[in-house]
């Protein structure tokens, strides 16, 4: 039996059904869960509500990984290099603070750590990042239909043009930490 340090990361990059294609294929991911948090109606919102931008939730994953195989850094690099950092609430088409680039961190540690990344990667890109780093707040599970979603649904239009040009830029960029 290997000892394993299981960690949970809490991240949005825009639409859940490709930051959750990126890191099924990372090594070290444990689980990978699209859901919604940082919001500010009470309850668990539903998708047709998150997607009005009236909720105040942002479409994010919640994923757990062994910190003994990838550590957080390395995830937080990943995630900002596979979507667009410096544009505030949108991705590509879709457009909306439920898009918006954040990482909610879970404790002190995270929150140093995201600030740190944020920082180091800034010099990269043309424009500011506008990533937010927020304190971890209730998650809600998505719908089972958005769970798994590009695997299931590979040939549909969004996920050929949008999700598998990420993941060809993942397996450039970082080959050494795919499964």
């Amino acid at each position: 039996m290997e000892n394993k340090n299981i960690q949970t990361a809490t991240i949005g990059g825009g639409c859940f059904w490709c930051t959750e294609a990126v890191f099924q294929e990372v090594k070290g991911i444990e689980t990978v869960v699209s859901g919604y948090t940082g919001g500010t109606v009470p309850g668990k919102p539903t998708y047709r509500e998150i997607c009005s931008g009236l909720t105040g939730h942002a479409e994010v994953i919640q994923l757990t990984f062994d910190a003994n195989i990838i550590s957080y850094e390395e995830i937080l690099v990943i995630f900002m290099a596979t979507h667009d950092p410096t544009t505030l609430n949108r991705q590509g088409a879709d457009v909306g603070t439920q898009y918006r680039s954040v990482i909610f961190y879970h404790d002190e540690t995270q929150q140093k750590i995201a600030e740190a990344v944020k920082e180091q990667l800034s010099e990269y890109y043309d424009a500011p990042i506008v990533t937010e780093i927020t304190a971890a707040e209730t998650f809600y599970e998505a719908e089972a239909e958005h769970q798994d979603y590009y695997r299931r649904n590979t040939e549909q239009g969004y996920c050929s043009f949008v999700i598998t040009p990420k993941l060809t830029k993942l397996r450039k960029l970082f080959a050494d930490k795919l499964k």
